[in-house]
């Protein structure tokens, strides 16, 4: 039988530092290339490349893969920037909501963690909370707390794709300053924080589903995070 391929949308750095020479590299989180092996699929890692291009990389892949990484830029979203910190390459936000679209033309499933959780709201019409309020007592950022470590608790909505994999209630891991704030009309809400951040979300009808802890942090440690991958290679 064979193995669907799934394609991770990549990142760049401009400086490496000393080991790699200071060189620009690109790279991706190394958990989701060995929980997809893991679940049986293929992985292939998608740079960021010219708009244009994304009709060809998705032509390649059976389902797609969003990543973590910085936050997605205002311009996409229509608001004034409030944080100078940790906005990503115009170019990869350019060029993951190409790949959003031309999956969506080719029907191929979308699996998107944290900061792509984020960007297919964006590319959905949604927007974003710039500033997530922590007086509440979540700690939405756990760092330095080692990121396999479940933080924070999470409760899931009857009968959605997140639910039948993590039950009703559970715990998990959080490294985000930013979150959902209007979720687009084509999303449903599948889970939420105490503090009622949106967790995750799904959209069965593109095959769309969303997290935003990171389960590529803990797949080796938490059976419920290697099974999402399983989920998203064999079902989704």
């Amino acid at each position: 039988m064979k193995r669907p391929i799934i394609g991770i949308a990549a990142n760049e750095i401009q400086n490496s530092g000393e080991v790699l020479h200071e060189m620009p590299i690109l790279y991706t989180p190394l958990g989701y290339v060995k929980a997809i092996q893991k679940a049986g699929a293929l992985a292939m890692v998608i740079p960021i490349s010219e708009k244009e291009a994304a009709k060809e990389y998705i032509s390649q892949i059976d389902k797609l893969v969003l990543a973590g990484g910085q936050n997605v830029s205002t311009k996409f979203y229509g608001q004034q920037m409030e944080t100078e910190e940790d906005y990503s390459y115009l170019a990869r936000d350019e060029f993951e909501l190409a790949l959003i679209d031309e999956a969506l033309v080719q029907k191929k499933p979308i699996f998107a963690v944290c900061r792509g959780m984020q960007l297919v709201n964006v590319a959905f019409g949604g927007d974003l909370q710039q500033k997530i309020d922590e007086t509440k007592g979540i700690r939405h950022m756990q760092a330095p707390i080692p990121r396999a470590v479940p933080t924070h608790g999470i409760q899931t909505l009857d009968q959605s794709m997140i639910q039948s994999l993590y039950g009703t209630h559970n715990t998990v891991n959080s490294f985000h300053h930013q979150a959902v704030n209007r979720l687009s009309s084509n999303f449903t809400e599948t889970a939420w924080s105490p503090d009622n951040v949106i967790e995750a979300i799904e959209d069965p009808k593109h095959s769309i589903l969303a997290v935003q802890w990171h389960p590529d942090f803990a797949y080796e440690e938490l059976v419920q995070e290697m099974g999402i991958f399983q989920y998203v290679a064999n079902h989704l």
